[in-house]
């Protein structure tokens, strides 16, 4: 066994354990888009493009809608955001012109014959010209975001065409209230179909628990979600009456969305390089070693992921994660490399009740500020996040003195299980454990 980064096991080829059942799900998931792309595209050349400018309309929208997900960039130098999921709905505007022309049956009062084939090669097409500067600029999720889109599309194209061009749904339902209600249960399973393969395609590439994830994902549906549903059947019917001239209609709201969301996550990113700033405080006074705010808090997000973390509650903890030691600050004689946990305790709880004074100060949320007040508590008292807090921070703290090195991170956990009587919650610790048995966080820790 050899160390890997942050001082953790690894395999002794030096990469991280890789999980079979990851491997097949990606892969899977993967091979499957790939031939739904190759086998729309080829149908589609050999008996030709039905429809020509609606499938041109229509591939021009999901191209523009994957062009401008392409959102603020981080600061330069700035770390990158450890284990960051991209599920949420990056490209609405896509989303919905994919989904509304996978639900389009009629254009302008005329019926269309596209098919599930012709939907996939539309999709596909627009979505690798979206891809392309993502690709170009060394972003490996940008495919998987082809194949998120790719499936989803053909899932409700597979579910909507053959049963509308065949006359079969008309029949059935009319186009009546019934009509409606059949869209509404498309559009809630090609929504639970797009969660579950985010779910695996996110599982795949950073082997985060997919209980965690695919609750994550089904969370948010009913936010940007229902609102990309909504808006991509909204957009069929409206071209089924009006033609292909009520697709600027529905853009432009959409658009402004999707340039919201950028500028929203611009902020984000920048309110998140300023914590990051203000936690090297301590690294910079000499209170605690280079490096060190930076690896409890990369470390602490994977744990908490392990535990079912998400949304909110894991920039909480990530958060007071990096300014977990900024009480450090009010001592006068530095704690020999910063190592909190050797403290009676008495004094960690000084520290904690004033770095949470601290923090309250800074203008981040008040969770932020409970966690690190209480990371000194009894880990019986303490919330999730103080007590993945104070774990992470006493692994990092105890691999230390074991040195950088296996017996070093081994060394670490040993103590921290003998500490699950009174100091770290057992959940914790082994969570913790799974983490690092996996690799743990990628990336070197900065210094």
């Amino acid at each position: 066994m050899t160390a890997g980064p942050y001082g953790r096991p690894a395999h002794r080829d030096g990469g991280a354990r890789t999980s079979p059942v990851r491997l097949t799900a990606g892969g899977t998931l993967r091979t499957a888009a790939a031939t739904a792309a190759l086998a729309g595209l080829g149908w589609t050349l050999w008996h030709g493009l039905a429809e020509p400018g609606t499938a041109l309309a229509f591939g021009v929208l999901v191209a523009v809608g994957e062009l401008a997900r392409r959102g603020a960039r981080p600061a330069a130098g700035a770390p990158p955001v450890p284990e960051e999921p991209p599920g949420r709905e990056p490209a609405p505007l896509a989303a919905a012109g994919a989904l509304a022309y996978a639900l389009l049956g009629e254009s302008a009062g005329r019926p269309t014959t596209h098919g599930v084939a012709q939907t996939v090669a539309v999709v596909v097409a627009g979505a690798l010209v979206g891809a392309v500067p993502q690709v170009a600029g060394g972003h490996g999720a940008a495919l998987d975001h082809v194949v998120r889109r790719v499936l989803t599309a053909g899932f409700a194209a597979l579910c909507f065409q053959p049963l509308y061009n065949s006359g079969e749904l008309l029949r059935l339902v009319g186009r009546g209230p019934r009509y409606a209600l059949f869209l509404l249960l498309l559009l809630v399973l090609t929504a639970l179909c797009d969660a579950v393969i985010t779910a695996s395609l996110l599982r795949a590439r950073t082997g985060h628990p997919y209980g965690a994830l695919l609750r994550a994902e089904l969370r948010a549906l009913p936010g940007i979600g229902s609102a990309v549903c909504a808006t991509g059947a909204v957009m069929a019917l409206a071209v089924a009456v009006a033609g292909l001239w009520a697709l600027p209609v529905f853009c432009v709201p959409l658009l402004l969305t999707q340039l919201s969301f950028r500028r929203y996550a611009a902020v984000r990113d920048t309110y998140r390089q300023t914590i990051r700033s203000l936690a090297r405080a301590t690294e910079i006074a000499g209170y605690t070693p280079p490096g060190h705010a930076h690896r409890v808090a990369a470390l602490s997000r994977a744990v908490g992921r392990e535990l079912g973390l998400s949304g909110p509650d894991l920039t909480v903890l990530e958060y007071a994660a990096l300014m977990h030691d900024i009480g450090q600050l009010s001592l006068v004689d530095p704690v020999p490399e910063g190592a909190t946990a050797r403290l009676p305790e008495a004094e960690r709880r000084r520290i904690a009740l004033l770095g949470g004074a601290v923090v309250r100060r800074t203008g981040v949320p008040a969770a932020v500020a409970v966690v690190v007040e209480r990371q000194a508590d009894p880990y019986r008292e303490q919330p999730l996040a103080a007590r993945i807090v104070r774990t992470v921070n006493a692994y990092d703290e105890l691999s230390r003195e074991g040195g950088r090195d296996p017996d070093g991170a081994l060394y670490a956990l040993e103590r921290l299980r003998l500490g699950t009587a009174r100091d770290h919650h057992p959940k914790v610790v082994e969570a913790l454990a799974g983490v690092l048995a996996r690799g743990g966080v990628a990336g070197p820790a900065p210094g």
